[in-house]
């Protein structure tokens, strides 16, 4: 009897076509999925069964659609009730999937804020990032940390509001230099009381929410009155203030008259490449700007038509986790645009006008940004040819069979083999790829201090560890092309004793080593295998192969640096069982320091607000065993 050869699976539009008689005429998302279970697509539709046919019907497909149907080997469906539902949920899985055919916004760092908290008699001014968690009032987004430390130190001149933690704040006796310069008030020592101090607290908040000038003509009455009282003294307090907010007039670029809350949003596509220029104004006044270039699917975008499907897809991921603003102002409008604003809508608990201006200042606002656009995108597109000759010429100095995607570099560390650490850095034809910045803290008792060959195996056999682990569960495993080390044949040798054992052997290793007299210029290169070689002083290969042993070296030492500063930052009470925050702060403000509480008596510290005998004991016995 002949066995029955089985049928081929389904795949491509063949599957698709399938799949769609089962598929309801309700909205949703669906998924497409390749040959290794990897997400291709993510799309969300008012209705899946009419969506879904199209990619069936091999027609008014771009190369690039057809190439994605082709290479789709299953699908998966969700229903949801509405079309915004569908919309929101969509946004959240391009987040997370990262599916190759989608347009993805990379960078999509948190802003910085500015808090004045609220969950303290005297509210502190701080810079925040991430969630609200902490209850207060929040004034942003800020496009960098310069414009929001710029603000930060005006307010703080203008307003006199602390910024200190609360443990510093109680355990002060007299004022800090911050006062002293005339940038707090100083209402941890009763300087000012707390109801005046309140009363600078609510100034600065009608600054911030673009009410400056009221705020400064408040200030100017007062001034004048003190001048009349002869307390001249006080009018030159006030009018130093004055002087600090009229600064922030002076310095921003862009103030508009007609827009007092608002993100202006430009997008340029050229070359397959995109970029989006976002202004952020609030409070009447320009509080920055950032350039995004969000991954366009391979191909790039195949014509100008499809320039609303990025500019849609890039406003979903871009405020899927920031604040959206009452008006959002771009220079194209986004595709699905009124089903758009109905999900911010939801999602910001009021209405939001997306607008594409036509005339006068709003106009003048988005054409300037797109100014903006063009530029960064060309100036990107000129760094990126140059990387690209850079990383054909690393190819050929180190031989290898293709240009390098991604370099990883790698430094240790460390003051006679403490707070050691070992850091790595990814560079590609992009660039630094700061977001794939490893730090590896040194964990292994048994290296002998100083021993770099022990500190980079361990490093190597963690990161290479890590990566057949993620291979053989079949997770987002990415490969270097290039491994380079700092270090010569010693470092290189115990580096490629690691990745035999580890099976990873077949990545290229390089050392990287200064030479005489450690001038630079004259490094030398190892190649397991070969004799050390050296290139030519002038080389540009050469000066983009220093910058990257140079970077990977400053990463190496901040997060060295950033170890032990908290290092040297540890209180011997956290140390203590029984002394949590509050009885820490207890004994503090009881004895001013670590060293006052370890030269206190038994029956000194009991009498400290919840510190029972026993508790007493253990932390006087702490202090004598130590």
């Amino acid at each position: 009897m002949l066995d029955t050869p089985a049928e081929a699976p389904l795949s491509g539009a063949a599957l698709i076509k399938d799949e769609v008689k089962r598929l309801p005429d309700r909205p949703g998302v669906y998924r497409m999925v390749g040959d290794e279970g990897e997400v291709l697509y993510v799309g969300k539709a008012r209705s899946l069964k009419k969506r879904v046919v199209q990619y069936a019907q091999g027609r008014f497909h771009t190369q690039r659609i057809a190439h994605m149907v082709d290479l789709t080997r299953a699908m998966e469906f969700v229903v949801t009730r509405t079309e915004t539902d569908a919309l929101l949920l969509e946004i959240n899985l391009i987040k997370q999937l990262k599916p190759r055919f989608n347009v993805l916004l990379r960078d999509d760092k948190s802003f910085p804020e500015i808090l004045i908290r609220r969950d303290h008699p005297a509210p502190q001014l701080k810079k925040h990032r991430g969630a609200h968690a902490i209850p207060g009032d929040y004034y942003g987004p800020f496009a960098s940390a310069w414009a929001v430390n710029r603000t930060l130190n005006t307010l703080q001149k203008a307003f006199l509001l602390r910024s200190c933690t609360d443990s510093v704040y109680e355990t002060r006796t007299r004022p800090c230099m911050l006062h002293q310069i005339r940038r707090c008030s100083a209402p941890c020592t009763g300087l000012v009381s707390l109801e005046d101090y309140n009363g600078l607290v609510d100034q600065a908040q009608l600054f911030l929410r673009g009410k400056s000038r009221a705020v400064m003509a408040t200030l100017s009455q007062q001034m004048q009155a003190a001048a009349d009282d002869l307390e001249f003294e006080r009018a030159a307090r006030l009018r130093d203030r004055i002087r600090a907010l009229a600064s922030i007039a002076q310095e921003t670029k862009v103030n508009p008259e007609t827009v007092d809350e608002a993100d202006v949003f430009a997008l340029h596509a050229e070359g397959g490449q995109a970029c989006v220029q976002v202004f952020f104004f609030r409070a009447g006044q320009n509080w920055g700007n950032r350039a995004y270039f969000p991954k366009i699917p391979q191909g790039g975008v195949d014509k100008a038509d499809e320039d609303p499907d990025v500019m849609a897809a890039f406003l979903g991921q871009f405020y899927e986790d920031k604040p959206i603003p009452r008006l959002i102002l771009l220079n194209i409008e986004p595709s699905d645009k009124d089903l758009i604003c109905e999900a911010f809508a939801i999602k910001a608990g009021r209405k939001v006008e997306i607008s594409r201006p036509q005339r006068g200042e709003k106009r003048e606002l988005v054409e300037a940004a797109l100014t903006n656009a063009r530029e960064a995108l060309g100036r990107k597109m000129a760094e990126s040819s140059a990387q690209s000759k850079l990383l054909a010429g690393v190819c050929e100095a180190f031989g290898l069979e293709a240009q390098p995607e991604r370099i990883e570099v790698y430094d240790n560390s460390h003051i006679m083999g403490t707070n050691a650490v070992g850091g790595m850095i990814v560079a590609g034809p992009e660039g630094f790829q700061k977001n794939q910045y490893r730090k590896f803290n040194i964990r292994s008792s048994e290296l002998t201090p100083g021993d770099d060959f022990g500190m980079m195996k361990e490093v190597l056999r963690r990161r290479f560890g890590r990566l057949i682990k993620e291979e053989e569960e079949g997770g987002e495993a990415i490969r270097p092309d290039l491994v380079l080390i700092d270090g010569g044949q010693g470092q290189v040798s115990a580096v490629v004793e690691i990745m035999a054992d580890l099976g990873v052997d077949d990545i290229p290793v390089v050392g990287v080593a200064k030479g005489p007299d450690r001038d630079a210029g004259l490094e030398r290169f190892y190649i397991p295998g070969k004799p050390y070689f050296m290139l030519e002083p002038k080389s540009p290969v050469l000066y983009y192969l220093q910058r990257l042993r140079d970077e990977a070296h400053r990463f190496a030492i901040g997060s060295h640096r950033t170890r032990r500063a908290m290092d040297m930052r540890k209180n011997p009470l956290d140390e203590i069982e029984g002394v949590g925050p509050s009885r820490k702060r207890a004994l503090l403000h009881a004895f001013g320091s670590a060293r006052g509480v370890s030269r206190a008596s038994v029956e000194d510290l009991a009498k400290v607000e919840g510190v029972s005998e026993a508790l007493a004991q253990r932390i006087h016995g702490f202090f004598r065993k130590s």
